[in-house]
């Protein structure tokens, strides 16, 4: 069972590598047990678990399709059996779509990074805030969504539709935190700019943080763990009058 000092169970979702990994690994460091959220990665996400265990944590990774309804609901459910009741929850999977225009974008693309960037943290959110409500007999909790810079700067040229996405995490921020403002439960976003994660190779552009390094106030890319610290503290007391705020992460840009 679950140390009473410890702050609970957390679901990270996409914490299989890049910045999901880094806030799984730092949760399981400041005492949450980990339930690291992977859809594809099983390898990776179970390291990141096994990572969080050696270091005297408790984690488990557990397979969900967070676009899927049915695996979202059996993913915190086994969550909340191996690992105990639901204290935290970070929505940071997400798929960019792949860089395009507006005018080449397919419909397919956009239906899937709607699905898994919008739809599916509003179902984990929804799942959270069930369990997390004082409403309805939970004792509290916090959730933080992962946004981008990109709802703010609209990436023309490169990923509209991945922007537009996060545009609408920055909405859904907002509007559930202060729905549930007098429930127990936190509701922010955190908004990285351009951090060093496989991401953009992944997409096809191995040079772009080298590229767009010298558009960036302070000159440089930011790293996963960067993005992690500011994660950890809006899930902890010392964030305690914070919700409804949005953490630009993006050294300055």
């Amino acid at each position: 069972m679950p140390n009473k000092n410890q702050p609970g169970t957390i679901i990270v979702t996409g914490a299989s590598r890049g910045i999901g990994a880094a806030i799984a690994q730092l949760a399981g460091a400041r005492g949450f047990s980990v339930a690291v959220n992977f859809s594809t990665g099983e390898a990776e996400a179970r390291t990141v678990a096994e990572q969080i265990v050696s270091a005297g944590g408790r984690a488990c990774a557990i397979h969900a399709d967070v676009a899927c309804e049915e695996d979202v609901i059996e993913l915190f459910q086994k969550a909340e059996s191996e690992l105990g009741p639901i204290k935290a929850l970070v929505n940071n999977a997400a798929i960019t779509g792949g860089f395009s225009r507006v005018d080449s974008v397919s419909a397919k693309t956009l239906e899937q990074v709607m699905a898994v960037n919008v739809i599916g943290a509003i179902l984990c959110a929804r799942e959270a805030v069930r369990r997390m409500s004082t409403g309805r007999g939970g004792t509290g909790g916090a959730i933080v969504n992962i946004s981008s810079r990109a709802a703010r700067t609209g990436s023309a040229g490169e990923w509209v539709h991945y922007a537009a996405s996060k545009g609408a995490i920055d909405s859904f921020t907002i509007g559930l935190a202060r729905e549930v403002a007098t429930e127990g439960i936190r509701v922010n976003a955190v908004a990285p700019g351009l951090i060093e994660t496989g991401l953009h190779a992944a997409n096809g552009a191995p040079d772009r943080l080298q590229r767009l390094a010298s558009t960036i106030p302070m000159q440089r890319a930011g790293t996963p763990f960067e993005v992690a610290e500011g994660v950890l503290w809006l899930l902890s007391p010392a964030a305690s009058y914070t919700t409804g705020a949005i953490l630009e992460i993006g050294g300055g840009r």
